[in-house]
């Protein structure tokens, strides 16, 4: 198998994945400041021009984090990262939509709407940025409430791919800027657990 692996928060879910997994695959760094990943060669893998880009042994490409993260989950299913069982496998699922479509979203779309470098690749609005930075904060404001029950990570009791997904919208906050309040007391607890991981710099 061979990753291919890039700067952006996506490739960094599978980084983290790994990491927390103790599994280590063969890996190519793409420049996407030089157009690495734009490449004909690369288009034949993935026809959007994205990473993170997992190709298997046989010549089959899968892209996507989570259909990478499950498939190295069914070579290396410990720890379970997805799910012990089926309703926690359900429980890890439905946090790690809520944290992709409420968090991870949302900071995305600034970056995507203020930055230059994606100017080429979205029609951008910059007012939508400036709506998204106020939103994002109110996004950080439902998540307190919802770890005010004391839970340790975003599933319950156990660190899960879920977390790997806030981790990653942690990155993107400090890419574009946007501090999770201080008076957020639940979250900056979880924060200050996910940054202390040894995943954490994968």
């Amino acid at each position: 198998m061979k990753f291919y692996n890039a700067a952006a928060p996506s490739p960094r879910r599978v980084r983290i994945f790994l990491a927390e997994k103790g599994v280590k695959l063969p890996r190519e760094d793409l420049d996407l400041q030089e157009g690495a990943t734009r490449t004909p060669e690369f288009l034949a893998k993935n026809s959007l021009g994205g990473t993170p880009v997992l190709e298997l042994d046989d010549g089959t490409v899968l892209t996507e984090s989570m259909a990478i993260c499950r498939y190295i989950e069914s070579l290396h299913p410990e720890p379970a990262l997805l799910g012990t069982d089926d309703l926690d496998a359900a429980k890890v699922e439905m946090w790690n939509r809520r944290m992709e479509i409420e968090i991870f979203s949302t900071l995305g779309s600034i970056a995507q709407h203020s930055f230059e470098f994606f100017a080429d690749k979205v029609e951008q609005v910059p007012a939508f940025a400036e709506v998204q930075k106020r939103t994002a904060v109110r996004k950080w404001q439902w998540l307190d409430g919802e770890l005010a029950d004391g839970r340790p990570y975003i599933a319950g009791d156990r660190f899960s791919v879920a977390d790997i997904t806030g981790m990653a919208a942690l990155m993107v906050g400090d890419f574009v800027g946007v501090e999770i309040p201080a008076t957020f007391s639940h979250v900056n607890r979880w924060n200050d657990g996910m940054r202390s991981r040894a995943s954490w710099s994968a």
